[in-house]
């Protein structure tokens, strides 16, 4: 077999309905749209608009509150931390630090902090120092014999 000689199987790819095409096709004619009034026309755009009325996403009652400057944290689980001790990218004797964790791969960046949670197991003892753990991951690593340190979280602007 050859590279052109490469197919799909047949009927895996449907062409697309080619609108307004003749009668013949399906889509003649009119195209789908129906027969006249607004929607038939182009340049339509009544989304949101009830002709004059007050939209349904404005008379719907709003709920809770969004902290504009909450803070938002690299979440890792241990058991992440494990595979990255286990596949030698992480050095379980010396302390992990946040920035030792971007350069293992196990977090792509900082955001304001990298918060420790206890997904998976963790059996290296590890000693990390970190923005934020949840108490089952501040278990999980004192059971394995490790210790974590939090400190306190970058503000950001």
């Amino acid at each position: 077999m050859k590279l052109n000689q490469l197919a799909d199987n047949t009927g895996a790819r449907k062409g697309r309905m080619r609108v307004g095409r003749g009668i013949g096709s399906g889509k003649g004619k009119t195209g789908g749209r129906g027969v006249k009034g607004q929607k038939s026309r182009s340049g339509v755009a009544i989304k949101g608009y009830e002709g004059g009325q007050m939209p349904i996403h404005m008379r719907l009652p709003k709920r809770g509150f969004n902290k504009p400057n909450r803070l938002e944290f690299a979440e890792v689980n241990v058991g992440r931390i494990q595979k990255a001790v286990d596949a030698g990218k992480l050095d379980a004797k010396a302390t992990v630090t946040e920035d030792a964790l971007i350069a293992a791969g196990v977090v792509r960046r900082k955001l304001d902090g990298v918060r420790i949670l206890a997904k998976g197991t963790l059996t290296a003892g590890v000693t990390l120092e970190v923005t934020g753990a949840s108490k089952a991951a501040i278990e999980a690593v004192e059971k394995a014999g490790g210790k974590i340190t939090l400190s306190k979280p970058a503000q950001s602007e």
